[in-house]
């Protein structure tokens, strides 16, 4: 290539600090290394990310509105632990959203049932490398894939909008019971063999049994 024809590449810029900061510690509150009832400092969080305070204070405002922290002004902010009522509010929009989605579903189009299977297969692989924030992760892609699925644009805006509760919800159910992690796989796996036989009822009925029994789960975990 011609001298000319070479152009100087430009390496992305860092995000701004306050990015920095509120990606960290929103991270850390969903995949539960700050767990809810943890007093966070400004001091602690600007030298964990390498900032000044101004931007820390500003990412914690925004986690504040986004319902994940409580701000205690001179003392620092303390995480929101996960309510009975979250809980209770989370799983009946899930089960009413879900239902129907799945139910839209049948029969599922070929471009849905890859797109499952690769979830599935995700999933798989983040559980044998004990990823719990991955499998959670993946888990929480699968149900909103079928949830686009519906051609809703308002009901998956609803759904996304709980996206942040849901893998927080789906890291306590797995730390709480190991053994949970396969029983995830093996329902979604059943919800996908009803999608692919074409069985409706069948698919609302897994998709049903498996949110209720998030349901109990995560009560118990979060006592």
């Amino acid at each position: 290539m011609h001298p000319s024809c070479i152009y100087p590449v430009r390496m992305p810029s860092a995000p701004p600090a306050a990015d920095r900061v509120y990606t960290h510690v929103k991270q850390a509150v969903l995949d539960r290394r700050y767990e809810g009832g943890t007093l966070l400092t400004e001091g602690e969080l600007a030298e964990a990310v390498g900032v000044s305070r101004t931007p820390v204070r500003e990412a914690l405002l925004k986690l504040e509105m986004e319902g994940l922290l409580k701000l205690y002004p001179k003392k620092g902010a303390l995480v929101i632990a996960v309510s009975a009522q979250e809980i209770a509010d989370v799983v009946e929009t899930r089960l009413l959203v879900e239902e129907f989605a799945v139910r839209k579903a049948v029969p599922a189009p070929a471009r849905l049932v890859q797109r499952l299977e690769e979830l599935l297969d995700e999933q798989r692989g983040h559980a044998d490398e004990g990823d719990l924030a991955a499998v959670a992760a993946a888990d929480r892609c699968f149900h909103a894939e079928i949830v686009r699925n519906a051609g809703n644009e308002i009901l998956s805006r609803l759904y996304d909008q709980m996206r942040d509760r849901q893998l927080r919800m789906g890291v306590a159910v797995m730390e709480a019971h190991p053994d949970r992690v396969a029983k995830n796989i093996a329902e979604h796996a059943e919800i996908l063999d009803a999608l692919r036989t074409g069985d409706t009822e069948s698919a609302a009925q897994c998709v049903q049994r498996h949110i209720s029994r998030v349901k109990v789960l995560v009560r118990g975990a979060d006592r």
